[in-house]
């Protein structure tokens, strides 16, 4: 294994991209400073480790088990005095639905002895969704404790300002919030849904933006549980010419390559400038990858 620091500097086909190297913790979106303790300093950046397999296609069991197995370390590793065991994955899945916890099947509107879809109960809060080809997945791995913020609100609003800054960044699309509701909306159309998990306050499950998704399975189910709100996801947002009001950019969609590298840059830096992070690239070669990831491409 090979670990590389992440040079996100690295501009895209398009030369939008630019990484901010400054930090403010004060100012950065949706970041509360009144649970910080005085050790560690918030302000210092903390490593991560980086799988990046954007390009990839993870089945969806085989990525819960290696979240968990990293969730596992990261806990030793802060038993051991070894504190900085953060850890993120960023990959596509097959098509999938997964359950929350306390998810009803109510919200199943097909026959799951029928699909050709496979469907699994998680231990993540939430109601039901759908992974699929075309959406980003990220799955941050990170001790909150160690962070100076344990608390599962205020990781999920953040959560949500790395897609609002995201679709901003690369878009020009004004993302926000919905009151009592989870996730990132725009003009009414949830893109981005999070679910998440925490043992011993090292969390796991994540955050799932549609960029390139065939919306038609989310058809099949009442997605979060909100039958009232219509899914979008950034290219269709895009053909609609959803974008800021005098947006310099020019308003044409790129193809579906070009935009799932884009927002992978985009999430990435703005995951590391929301949590005060800094990311290095974990290579896996042919002999040390995980047997639990048998990768396909995207």
């Amino acid at each position: 294994m090979v670990l590389v620091k992440i040079n996100l500097q690295q501009r895209t086909s398009t030369g939008r991209f630019a990484i901010r190297r400054q930090y403010s913790w004060k100012n950065a979106g949706c970041i509360s400073t009144d649970n910080l303790t005085d050790s560690p300093d918030p302000r210092r950046f903390q490593r991560c480790q980086l799988i990046d397999l954007h390009d990839k296609l993870v089945p969806y069991q085989q990525a819960w088990d290696f979240q968990r197995t990293l969730v596992d370390k990261c806990i030793l590793d802060s038993e051991k005095g070894r504190f900085e065991s953060h850890a993120a994955v960023i990959l596509q899945h097959p098509s999938v639905y997964t359950l929350g916890a306390g998810s009803t099947e109510d919200n199943i509107l097909f026959d799951t002895e029928k699909s050709s879809i496979p469907l699994f109960r998680t231990e993540r809060g939430g109601e039901v969704t759908y992974h699929g080809p075309g959406q980003l997945v990220l799955y941050p791995i990170l001790n909150l404790q160690r962070l100076g913020r344990a608390d599962l609100h205020e990781y999920m609003r953040s959560l949500e300002e790395v897609v609002i800054m995201a679709l901003r960044e690369v878009s020009g699309i004004q993302g926000g919030r919905e009151p009592g509701l989870t996730g990132v909306w725009v003009d009414g159309q949830k893109v981005a849904a999070i679910g998440i998990r925490a043992k011993r306050w090292v969390t796991y499950h994540g955050l799932a933006l549609n960029v390139t998704t065939d919306l038609t399975p989310f058809e099949a189910i009442v997605p979060c549980g909100i039958s009232d709100r219509a899914v979008g996801s950034v290219k269709s947002l895009l053909l609609k010419g959803n974008r800021a009001s005098g947006d310099s950019r020019a308003n044409v969609v790129q193809d579906d390559l070009e935009l799932i590298t884009e927002y992978r840059y985009a999430l990435l830096e703005a995951f590391q400038s929301v949590f005060g992070l800094e990311l290095s690239v974990v290579h896996y070669g042919s002999q040390d990858q995980p047997e639990s990831l048998i990768l396909e491409s995207a």
